[in-house]
C-alpha cells in the first residue's frame, strides 16, 4: 500500500500534538492522503479516540514538557502540528530546530515564536503558522483582494474584518446566546483583553474592563442580530497586509445581540476575576452564598442580591435589566447549586457554564467571517467589496464536522500537505500574510474542499 502513497519515506510523516475538536478533521484529511500520524496526547484515550477509522494513524501518550520525550518523537517524523494551547508552540518548535523537522501551527506568532525565526532559518526548516480560521483563512481572502487592488492602482481606505463561532440560530437557546464546543475560560478571558485599531487615522485603545461595553449592531445579512467588538490590537496589520494607507483598520468579533451587555455584566460583577477566595475553596458551597460575598450582598436573598448586582453595573434600560437579571437566575447565582472546584470566581463560573451550554445532540455551530474593504481608485472613485463566509457545521453526534474544526482543522492539514511535498518551500517562522504564500493555500481550499469567501462589490 505505502508504494501507492503520494508521500513516501521517513520524512513524510507527522506528529500531530493534541487531541482537541478541531484536531479530527486535520487527521482525517492527512489519513487521507495517505501520510502517517502519530497523534500525541498527555492521555493515551484522548489519542487513541482520535486515531478511530484512521489507516495510517497511530497514537500515544506524551508529556511535551518532557524535552527529552518530545524530541525523540519529532526526530521520527517530517513534521510536527503543533494544536495545543499556543504557550507550547515556542518549546515544539525549538525541539523541532534541534531535530530539523518542519512545523505547523493555527495560532498567531507570538514574540516568544518569532525570536526562533533565525535558528528555524539557520536549520532549513518552515514554521508554518496562523492557517486555520481566524487567524488563517481571514488572511488569504485579505491578501488577495488587497493585492489585486493594488495591482489595479487603488488605495484601501478602510479594512473591517469580524468574525464570529457560534451556534446555529436555532441552538443559540440561552441567556448568552453562545454555546462551548470546549472550555469556556479562553472565551470569557478574551472577553477581557484590551483592543487597538485605527479609526479615521488615529490609533485609538479600549481597555479591557470596558471591551464588551463598546460593542455595536454590526449588519452582514439581514436575518442576524449581530454584535461587534474589537479584537486585541489590529494595529500591526497595517503593516502585515501591506496597507499603510488604511485610516480604519479594525479586527474584531461577532456575537449574537445581547451577548455583550450580559458579557460585560459578569465582567463588572467581579465573576471574571482569577482572585482565589476563601469562601470559594469549598467546592459544596452554595452559589447564592458565594455570589453574595462576590457583589458584597448584605444577605443572600434575591432581593438584595439583584440590589447588590445594580449597584455594581449599568443597564442601558430596564428591559435590559430584566433580561440580564433572568440570565443570572439561569446560571444559578441566586440559587442553592453548588459552585464546584475553582477557588475563584472565573473557574467557578465556567464550570458551571460548561455544564449548562454545551452542544446537544443534533445541535450544530454556525462561523461568520466578514471583511468589508473601502476602496479608493485613482480617479477619486470610491468602492465597496465584501469577502463573506457562512458555514452551518453538521449536527453534534454525527459523523460530521462542526463547522469550527472543518474551517481550523482542512486548512492546517493542507498546509502540512504542501510543506512535506515542497510546495511551500520558504523558511523560517512564517503566517500566509502574502501572495506567493496565501494564494497556492486558498486555491486549494477552494478546489478541493469548496472552502472559500464569497466575494461580492457592493457599490
Amino acid at each position: 500500500m505505502d508504494a501507492m502513497l503520494p508521500f513516501v519515506g521517513t520524512s513524510k510523516k507527522v506528529l500531530l500534538l493534541g487531541a482537541g475538536f478541531v484536531t479530527r478533521p486535520t487527521a482525517v484529511e492527512l489519513d487521507k492522503a495517505g501520510i502517517k500520524v502519530t497523534v500525541a496526547c498527555r492521555t493515551l484515550e484522548s489519542a487513541t479516540k482520535l486515531c478511530e477509522g484512521l489507516q495510517h494513524a497511530n497514537a500515544i501518550s506524551l508529556d511535551v514538557s518532557d524535552n527529552m520525550a518530545l524530541e525523540r518523537e519529532i526526530s521520527h517524523v517530517g513534521l510536527v502540528i503543533s494544536l495545543i494551547p499556543y504557550t507550547f508552540h515556542a518549546m515544539v518548535i525549538k525541539a523541532a530546530i534541534n531535530q530539523k523537522k518542519h512545523v505547523v501551527t493555527t495560532s498567531y506568532v507570538s514574540d516568544a515564536m518569532m525570536a526562533l525565526d533565525q535558528e528555524a532559518k539557520d536549520a532549513g526548516i518552515t514554521v508554518f503558522n496562523e492557517i486555520g480560521l481566524d487567524p488563517g483563512l481571514d488572511h488569504l481572502y485579505a491578501v488577495k483582494t488587497i493585492s489585486e487592488v493594488h495591482k489595479a492602482g487603488g488605495k484601501i481606505n478602510s479594512f473591517l474584518s469580524y468574525c464570529g463561532g457560534l451556534p446555529a440560530p436555532e441552538c443559540s437557546d440561552n441567556p448568552l446566546g453562545y454555546k462551548f464546543s470546549w472550555s469556556p475560560r479562553g472565551v470569557l478571558l478574551a472577553a477581557r483583553n484590551t483592543a487597538q485599531f485605527y479609526k479615521d487615522g488615529k490609533k485609538e485603545t479600549v481597555a479591557g474592563d470596558k471591551l464588551m461595553s463598546t460593542a455595536k449592531p454590526y449588519q452582514i445579512y439581514p436575518g442576524y442580530a449581530f454584535e461587534a467588538y474589537p479584537n486585541r490590537d489590529s494595529t500591526p496589520f497595517r503593516e502585515r497586509y501591506d496597507i499603510p494607507e488604511a485610516e480604519t483598520l479594525i479586527r474584531g468579533t461577532l456575537r449574537y445581540q445581547g451577548n455583550p451587555a450580559f458579557v460585560q455584566t459578569l465582567r463588572d460583577l467581579g465573576l471574571l476575576s482569577e482572585d482565589k477566595h476563601d469562601f470559594m475553596q469549598n467546592p459544596e458551597a452554595s452559589w447564592k452564598d458565594a455570589f453574595s460575598k462576590i457583589v458584597g450582598s448584605s444577605t443572600t436573598t434575591e432581593p438584595d442580591l439583584v440590589w447588590a448586582v445594580s449597584s455594581k453595573t449599568k443597564f442601558a434600560d430596564t428591559d435590559e435589566k430584566d433580561r440580564i437579571m433572568a440570565g443570572l437566575r439561569w446560571i444559578g447565582l441566586f440559587s442553592d447549586e453548588k459552585i464546584g472546584s475553582g477557588g475563584n470566581p472565573l473557574d467557578c463560573l465556567c464550570a458551571t457554564l460548561e455544564k449548562k451550554m454545551q452542544y446537544e445532540k443534533g445541535e450544530r455551530d454556525f462561523v461568520m467571517l466578514q471583511h468589508k474593504f473601502g476602496i479608493e481608485w485613482s480617479d477619486g472613485r470610491k468602492e465597496t467589496r465584501t469577502s463573506t463566509l457562512c458555514e452551518y457545521g453538521e449536527p453534534e453526534g454525527s459523523d460530521g464536522y462542526s463547522a469550527m474544526a472543518k474551517l481550523v482543522g482542512v486548512p492546517c492539514a493542507v498546509a502540512v500537505q504542501m510543506v512535506l511535498s515542497g510546495e511551500i518551500k520558504d523558511k523560517g517562522i512564517l503566517a500566509p500574510v502574502t501572495p506567493e504564500l496565501s494564494e497556492p493555500i486558498r486555491l486549494k481550499l477552494q478546489k478541493d474542499y469548496g472552502i472559500e469567501l464569497k466575494e461580492k462589490t457592493l457599490a
